[in-house]
């Protein structure tokens, strides 16, 4: 009820209320190393700095919203538990193959779950933007960087063929005639996104009413920030090339993008502000009115309440306990690892090597490379580079800091990488590509996984492939996989040809190999 002294719930609310603070106490419990790494993440990336916001603007919103939850009854709902449930062993996959960002967004998607369970749907349907926003704290999206690099670079060269220079043009570098430029990760616009839709949609909830306003906010919010990157980075271009490369080729230009990202911000919400609508259509809570919601006919008995709760604890605190389960049998196991590289018929070892290049892996329990040349012609080359990982380490194999090139290699650099499918052995297999190059060399590579018998290049499916060895006890042996050709004149097809011929040669004895680990 609402009284005129404020805040008025009975007896049994106040236990649901408790319930909300005993859940959520126990998911920092149980779920700690998760939440810190979120913070940490917070704290250490200025992508996600706005995390720090989040909690802040939850707790704003849902206090906005308390007159309403004083007028709807308050019940727990064992919906919730089945779903409760598959957020906890979807946590636990991710957990065990090392996938942070879905471990991450598992352990939030626990707490508007937690008021689903104690409070009941009635109460989550008027709180559903607050615990929705509550998503923005998980440091995701940057498996987009990739593309919007792409997309950046793409851009800028369009803009500055336009305006009538003369570009080369080579994945994510390009040359024009006063100097060399690439898009790098600081550069393809991540920050100024993720900052866009943060804000974005906040002002699109308390500005408008109207759903299809709402969406339409968010899209430009979306949609703008890619394209102003592209002509931020066009813009850092033509001033150095126009200052003869003294300007905007330091940090100067970093400065000059958030400038520049401001103004676009402030021409945003002036478009924006055009669109809004009246307080009393934006604001209908300041009009004590509800919105339709599900009220059940007669009060659940309190014994339901309390039987749901013990359920939903037990669902929560059973994962963690089968992750430490998991691990610990896991770094029980011996962790001897012994690998000879297989003869390679018609190929012979060469014993001098013919790159410097090397892919990084980090933290690999061992790493092996051959490199090889054909008997029929001494001036056929190719190598195969391999990376070992088990579950008694903390090495990772599918990582995003695994590279074949690192952004911050100062004599290698990878314009392309892409997946393609080769046929081995009449079976389709799909490997990433790439053209890795120097001043010197230019070199064709072909990478993969093998982990436990099985092929994969697609890391969403080597993670899975994990997941099942993890929780099935198998051997989880991971291999990365690289094969290696150099490419002369920048002939692709020969350079592929050449890399064919000896991945036909050597897959069959290398899985062998590979079948043989302990």
């Amino acid at each position: 009820m609402i009284n005129s002294r404020g805040f008025n719930i009975g007896f049994k609310a106040w236990i649901q209320f408790a319930g909300v603070g005993l859940f959520i106490a126990g998911l920092i419990s149980s779920f700690w190393s998760s939440y810190a790494d979120i913070v940490y993440i917070w704290w250490r990336s200025e992508t996600f700095a706005h995390g720090f916001l989040v909690l802040p603007i939850v707790v704003y919103l849902v206090w906005q919203k308390h007159h309403l939850l004083q007028v709807v009854t308050l019940e727990s709902d064992w919906r919730a538990l089945p779903v409760l449930s598959g957020v906890g062993l979807i946590w636990l996959l991710a957990r065990l193959t090392e996938v942070a960002v879905i471990e991450q967004l598992m352990a939030v998607t626990f707490i508007p779950l937690v008021v689903w369970l104690t409070l009941g749907s009635a109460a989550t349907k008027i709180l559903a933007f607050p615990l929705g926003f509550l998503f923005f704290a998980v440091p995701m999206g940057e498996g987009l960087v990739e593309p919007l690099m792409q997309f950046t670079a793409a851009f800028t060269v369009m803009l500055l063929r336009f305006t009538g220079l003369p570009v080369f043009w080579d994945g994510t570098f390009f040359s024009i005639p006063s100097g060399d430029w690439s898009v790098v990760a600081a550069c393809s616009g991540i920050r100024y996104l993720i900052a866009s839709l943060f804000l974005g949609v906040l002002y699109a909830y308390l500005n408008y009413h109207s759903l299809w306003r709402r969406l339409a906010f968010i899209a430009l919010s979306a949609i703008v920030p890619v394209f102003a990157n592209g002509v931020r980075a066009y813009l850092i271009v033509m001033i150095g090339h126009l200052s003869d490369m003294k300007l905007a080729v330091g940090v100067d230009h970093l400065i000059y993008g958030w400038i520049f990202f401001g103004f676009i911000m402030f021409l945003l919400f002036a478009i924006g502000n055009l669109w809004s609508e009246p307080a009393s259509v934006t604001h209908p809570a300041a009009q004590n009115t509800l919105p339709s919601l599900p009220l059940p006919k007669t009060p659940l008995p309190i014994t339901h309440t309390l039987a749901t709760f013990t359920l939903g604890l037990c669902a929560v605190v059973l994962w963690p306990g089968l992750n430490h389960y998991i691990a610990h049998s896991n770094h029980q196991r011996d962790s001897q690892l012994s690998f000879i590289m297989p003869t390679v018929t018609p190929w012979q070892m060469s014993l001098v090597p013919f790159t410097t290049w090397m892919p990084r892996y980090l933290d690999a329990v061992m790493e092996t490379r051959q490199e090889f040349q054909a008997n029929s012609d001494m001036s056929q080359l190719a190598g195969i580079y391999l990376a070992f990982y088990d579950k008694t380490n903390h090495g990772e194999l599918v990582n995003s800091e695994n590279q074949m090139v690192t952004q911050t290699d100062s004599v290698w650099k990878m314009p392309m990488q892409h997946s393609i499918t080769v046929n081995l052995a009449g079976a389709e297999i799909d490997l990433y590509e790439s053209r890795i190059k120097s001043e010197t060399q230019t070199l064709l590579v072909w990478h993969g996984y093998w982990i436990d018998g099985h092929w994969v290049a697609n890391g969403y499916l080597a993670k899975l492939t994990e997941a099942w060895a993890a929780l099935f006890g198998q051997r989880h042996r991971q291999v990365g996989v690289v094969f290696y050709a150099p490419m002369t004149d920048d002939k692709l097809d020969v350079a592929q040809a050449q890399l064919q011929q000896f991945v036909n040669a050597a897959w069959q004895p290398l899985h062998e190999q590979l079948q043989q680990l302990p």
